[in-house]
């Protein structure tokens, strides 16, 4: 079978259905390769098979500021289905021996929490707070929020303001550089680098010292979508099949068709010929230069590259997922009663330590000490559990490659889901009376499931070497464009990364619509 289109999107992850729906509403006729059977990508949400009615966020729940991003609103997605909760008490971590530091929307009720535990550090976050407001609102969301610029011209811009001068001074650090310039107490320093975000990466790497700050001045919290992480997917391919698009699922591609020095279409592993002038990819550096483009039509250094481009040591998850009777009751909300209501909960985090201990873990392949975050996303939502049930989770940051192979984990992961539960349960000992049936996910599982993360990596490339900005995924490929004409890359190996920010769909989509000189 052949058809024609005027683009190609392949992976219906979040970045290539908002790609797509734009390209639709430019009038282009548009279909999306999806190889699994569901949308999304990581927006699964996953019934729990011996129980029904329990439903599951298996790759991403907690969504910073979806709901301020502009495709959000621009592609109108609460109205199809797109619903988002945002808690007053954003984060708390819970401290091993029952105090707690808050996150919460409310900024002076944040500082008030870590003054009670450094009055010091509450006043330097203060500070910083109110230093970085006008850098996070004029410099740095914008930058997010479209096409990267090449590093030397984006620093000479930066250097005529005192804003941008402040900026490039703070990003010549690494976040720990920046805590433990910046800050006094050893839970203060580890709740920053964890609020941050920062929990995938090397937290030595310099160039992201401004990152912390940032945190403190955005004012973008963690959300979670109503009905499960997968309603926003759906609201997206709602949109898609509004402006005529199409999203064929199972639909794995086999190669990127070329002729006469462009792309032509994709070859689908069906043997479908699909013929379009456009191909938008949101999959992997690997997957896209090397297993779908024949060697011949890429340049031997972007082949190099590719195969060098490099994922994240402590990117990969574990998860344990729990059917429950009642929500978790955590000891120390005897004493801190609204701790029970917090979005996101981390537990065992107290030093700064901690994150060397977990690169060393990492880098050898074993075990570290459990740092734990999660939810109970029924306490907010109670349409993801049957009536007058809930579910929740745990996450852990635990290798890709268990004591030297992968393959360790499917011998592993039940052991050490059990281990997790007893964990949990010293800081909510009700769970063990209300915890019900439960599943493991670990790193190989995420891999086998979104072959995109390889090695488990969450956010599909590390940004250390180089591979950041202008310069995501790799040098020449930094601005959304392939080496190709008609080839294009719209996934979260592009600039700004990985996560559900949907920003690299979104400025692919602006990229195109220059070149293609469409309003």
């Amino acid at each position: 079978m052949t058809n024609s289109y005027d683009a190609i999107v392949l992976g219906a992850g979040h970045n290539g259905l908002i790609l797509q729906a734009y390209l639709g509403q430019l009038g282009l006729r548009t279909i999306c390769l999806e190889r699994r059977a569901t949308l999304g990508g990581g927006l699964t949400t996953t019934e729990f098979p011996a129980a029904s009615g329990f439903w599951h966020n298996t790759h991403s729940f907690f969504h910073r500021g979806v709901t301020e991003q502009p495709w959000y609103q621009e592609l109108g997605l609460q109205q199809r289905g797109a619903r988002y909760i945002e808690p007053d008490l954003n984060v708390a971590l819970i401290c091993p021996n029952g105090r707690s530091v808050q996150w919460w929307k409310d900024t002076d009720r944040t500082i008030s929490s870590f003054a009670e535990i450094s009055p010091q550090d509450a006043a330097t976050l203060h500070s910083w707070q109110e230093r970085f407001q006008s850098i996070v609102q004029e410099i740095l969301i914008p930058e997010s929020q479209q096409p990267p610029l090449p590093p030397d011209v984006r620093r000479r811009q930066l250097e005529k303001t005192d804003d941008g001068r402040l900026l490039l001074s703070t990003s010549q650090l690494s976040p720990l550089e920046f805590v433990e310039r910046e800050f006094e107490h050893p839970t203060v320093k580890a709740a920053l680098l964890f609020f941050n975000g920062l929990r995938e990466v090397d937290l030595r790497l310099p160039g992201f010292g401004h990152h912390i700050p940032a945190l403190l001045a955005a004012e973008r919290f963690a959300q979670m979508c109503v009905g499960g992480s997968q309603q926003l997917a759906c609201a997206l391919a709602r949109t898609v099949r509004e402006t005529g698009g199409n999203i064929e699922l199972n639909a794995a591609p086999r190669q990127i068709c070329v002729e006469a020095g462009r792309v032509t279409g994709v070859e689908t592993e069906s043997g479908d010929l699909l013929r379009a002038g456009l191909v938008v990819s949101s999959l992997n550096p690997q997957q896209t230069f090397l297993e779908l483009l024949d060697a011949r039509y890429v340049p031997q250094q972007w082949r190099q590259q590719a195969e060098q481009y490099h994922y994240n040591l402590l990117a990969p998850l574990f998860a344990l997922y729990v059917n429950l009777d009642a929500p978790p009751h955590y000891q120390a909300a005897e004493h801190t009663p609204h701790l029970d209501e917090a979005l996101m909960v981390i537990l065992g985090l107290d030093r700064v330590e901690q994150f060397h201990e977990i690169l060393l873990h990492h880098e050898k392949g074993t075990f570290p000490p459990s740092v734990l975050w999660g939810s109970c996303p029924t306490r907010f939502d109670p349409s993801q559990a049957p009536p007058g049930q809930h579910t929740a989770f745990m996450w852990e940051k635990l290798p890709y490659k268990l004591h030297a192979e992968a393959g360790h984990w499917d011998q592993l992961k039940r052991d050490h889901g059990q281990k997790l539960l007893k964990t949990w349960q010293q800081y909510a000992p009700n769970l063990a009376a209300s915890a019900g049936d439960w599943f493991t996910q670990s790193p190989l599982d995420t891999e086998r499931t979104l072959v995109n993360m390889r090695y488990g990596d969450l956010l599909v490339g590390s940004f250390d070497r180089g591979q950041i900005g202008y310069h995501r995924p790799f040098p020449g490929a930094g601005h959304y464009r392939g080496h190709l004409p008609g080839l294009y890359l719209c996934g979260s190996s592009c600039h700004p990364g990985g996560n559900i920010t949907g920003l690299p769909g979104y400025n692919c989509a602006q990229v195109l619509r220059a070149d293609l000189r469409l309003n």
